[in-house]
């Protein structure tokens, strides 16, 4: 069991600890998530400044569309009817070339860029539950860009996107039929208050699941080469149960985003945002307790080891583990609160250590491996 309180108090102590290099990381995390909206104007000023080649004709066509646009004379030609009708087809044309171009742009950014770099971000910040990471720590942002990462963490994150925009779409449905019934019968109101209510119903499944997937970039994080079936199996298992928490959790940090915003974004940056995430990644570090499978990476601050190459499901919940067979690791924080650790260190089991070394003749080289 976590309470909200432990969790923010070791986001905290992280957070000071580490101070301006998640400041940083943070940074890029605001960086990057308004990437695809950047690759849209580029396109547009490319539309604009005539880039690429095309056939006399079509340069013919652009010629007549400005010519009878610059006999346009705005509202009054409204009024006369005289709205050229090449004017009109060619705008709404220019139109939806850039928001479709906008989407394709916005998709393969996120895709191969943004979803990425979100997942290194999130391996930076699990390692600053247990150490001290500095700016110049911040390479791990490009942490999944390495051969053998890449392909199955741009998979499973956008398997992730593409599940959530098909929960969306039960929510967009009503809408349509919404905007629909209220250019034909705009008197109705009492149907678009039915529809509205069940737009605002069919939202909660999406928030659902919203939060059903929420472990999926910090589980890349520790194992982006886990099958995306695997994932997806691991963050149902660690939210089950804990969903409305997570959502009580997140609703805590309101007052300090509503602060944030009398100091123009400042305390956000240098304070909120860290502090936020810090303690969602300490979540993400108390819940995988409840993983059924152990794909754990050990080098990430302290893991409970059995001596085995497959733990299995008993990984954190091993009979066999207590106080008389443990070791402990100085320096290593706890990510889950248990109660009879009052020092605050993980316990690490190794069966094999009062045992003597099997290959060790002379005494000098023994083997410590945990």
């Amino acid at each position: 069991m976590w309470t909200r309180g432990v969790l923010k108090e070791k986001a905290k102590a992280a957070f000071a600890r580490s101070r301006w290099g998640l400041i940083v990381c943070c940074l890029i995390i605001s960086f990057i998530s308004g990437a695809s909206s950047g690759g849209t104007s580029s396109y547009s000023r490319n539309l604009n400044t005539g880039s690429g080649s095309g056939s006399g004709s079509d340069a013919e066509n652009y010629a007549n569309l400005f010519q009878n646009f610059g006999n346009f004379n705005g509202l009054e030609s409204f009024q006369n009817g005289d709205v050229p009708a090449e004017l009109i087809t060619g705008l709404v044309a220019l139109f939806i070339g850039i928001m479709l171009a906008a989407i394709v742009v916005g998709i393969l950014v996120s895709l191969f860029i943004t979803n990425p770099l979100m997942v290194g971000c999130m391996r930076y910040m699990e390692e600053a539950c247990y150490t001290q990471k500095k700016v110049g720590d911040l390479g791990l942002v490009a942490y999944v860009f390495k051969k053998g990462r890449y392909g199955n963490s741009i998979k499973t994150m956008f398997l992730k996107s593409l599940y959530l925009a098909l929960w969306y779409m039960l929510v967009l449905i009503p809408d349509i039929v919404i905007i629909y019934f209220a250019i034909t019968n705009p008197g109705q109101w009492r149907l678009f208050l039915l529809l509205g209510l069940l737009s605002i119903l069919l939202m909660i499944p999406y928030f659902i699941k919203t939060y059903e997937y929420r472990m999926i970039p910090y589980i890349l994080a520790e194992n982006p080469n886990l099958e995306s079936k695997k994932v997806f199996q691991l963050t149902r298992e660690m939210m089950n149960g804990n969903k409305w928490d997570a959502f009580v959790l997140d609703l805590s940090f309101i007052g300090w985003h509503l602060l944030a915003i009398l100091t123009c974004g400042i305390l956000e940056i240098f304070y909120v945002m860290p502090y936020e995430y810090m303690t969602n990644t300490f979540l993400y570090e108390t819940l995988k307790q409840n993983a059924s499978y152990d794909y754990f990476d050990r080098t990430i601050g302290a893991q409970p080891t059995y001596g085995t190459a497959a733990a299995g499901a008993g990984y954190y919940q091993d009979a066999t583990m207590n106080d008389a067979t443990a070791t402990y690791q100085d320096n290593e924080p706890l990510p889950v609160d248990d109660p009879n650790q009052a020092g605050g260190w993980m316990p690490v089991y190794n069966p094999d250590q009062n045992a003597a070394p099997q290959d060790d003749q002379s005494g000098d080289d023994q083997n410590t491996d945990l």
